[in-house]
């Protein structure tokens, strides 16, 4: 089984990259995994306090059960994969079944933060992207998906997602194997992984 990690700031455009790597292999040899999906469960905080939970360090992670999860499908055993909602900003009863694949990407801002989790990953990206054009795509997100106002999402980037990127997600950029300026736009990146994708894959 390949594992690749596609790190990158909120906004910069991880989902288009998976999204797009996906479109060029063959249907279900890939499998995905959200990292925002291990969150560690808030439903016993209160709701007025679950906004003040920092969501963007690595405490805020259930690492343990992510890299339980990887090794079992590295075993060839399926997992039932947590979800997490973003209105409550809680963990949901719901899970989502998933089984083997011969590759499977691992999505989210902070995947190559942990040391165990990067020693299994056969491949590290790191999408990076200007951090005016990250804080459009978050106002625009955040109005439209989690029902924030814009100067909410203003004042969140500037309290926490800015600081957190600067603390915990660009240092991690020296990690990566690949990094793919411009998001989703970049088609010669998303080209170059895919290749190397199918070259294992035909081995």
């Amino acid at each position: 089984m390949i594992i690749i990690g596609i790190a990158g700031g909120t906004g910069s455009g991880k989902t288009t990259v998976v999204r797009k790597i996906m479109e060029r292999l063959p249907l279900g040899e890939v499998g995905i995994i959200s990292q925002d999906n291990y969150y560690k469960d808030s439903s016993h905080v209160p709701v007025e306090d679950r906004q003040k939970i920092n969501f963007d360090e690595p405490a805020a992670f259930d690492w343990d059960l992510l890299l339980k999860h990887l090794e079992m499908l590295r075993r060839g055993e399926s997992i039932e994969m947590p979800t997490y909602s973003y209105l409550t900003c809680s963990r949901l009863k719901e899970t989502i079944p998933m089984g083997p694949h011969d590759v499977v990407l691992i999505e989210g801002i902070l995947v190559l933060s942990d040391p165990r989790l990067r020693d299994m990953m056969d491949i590290k990206v790191f999408v990076d992207a200007d951090g005016d054009d990250r804080l459009i795509r978050v106002i625009a997100r955040d109005c439209i998906e989690r029902g924030r106002t814009p100067q909410e999402v203003i004042d969140r980037y500037q309290q926490v997602l800015k600081p957190m990127h600067m603390l915990h997600i660009e240092p991690a950029k020296r990690y990566a194997n690949i990094i793919v300026p411009e998001g989703g736009h970049n088609e010669v990146a998303i080209n170059l992984i895919t290749d190397y994708i199918k070259s294992q894959l035909a081995k």
